[in-house]
């Protein structure tokens, strides 16, 4: 059996998170701490969230080793843009093309052999603020 062992400090702090996080992820690990706390046994906790086993201990090996900052999920998941060190020359096509987008989808296809839908480049734009 293995237990979290919180100090009221670090109760205080997860209950709070648990009740006002805007994260989901957050307010879902701060809980099953807690219980963990409260003498739950991963068992249970694997049950009560609907994860693995082995995510719980994983949730318990961060929380021992880096503590809250182990709560959110960590930045860099997710598909990478395939226009970030473009974001120079996709300004100066913005430019010559009088911001047609096709224009630009087809000039990276062309010079550079990247695809990319035009939904996919006007979310680039909207995240970069060109």
């Amino acid at each position: 059996m293995r237990y979290i062992t919180l100090k009221n400090e670090e109760i205080e702090v997860l209950e709070y998170l648990h009740r006002n996080s805007p994260n989901a992820t957050v307010r879902k690990r701060s809980q099953c701490l807690v219980l963990s706390h409260q003498k739950h046994k991963i068992k249970d906790l694997v049950s009560i969230f609907n994860v693995s086993r082995r995510t719980i201990e994983r949730w318990y090996n961060s929380w021992d080793s880096i503590g809250v900052d182990s709560l959110a999920i960590a930045e860099g998941r997710g598909a990478k843009t395939r226009l970030k060190s473009y974001s120079k020359e996709v300004s100066e096509q913005l430019e010559l093309h009088n911001r047609n987008l096709k224009n630009v989808l087809v000039y990276f296809e062309e010079q550079h052999n990247i695809i990319i839908c035009k939904k996919t480049l006007q979310n680039f734009l909207k995240d970069t603020g060109l």
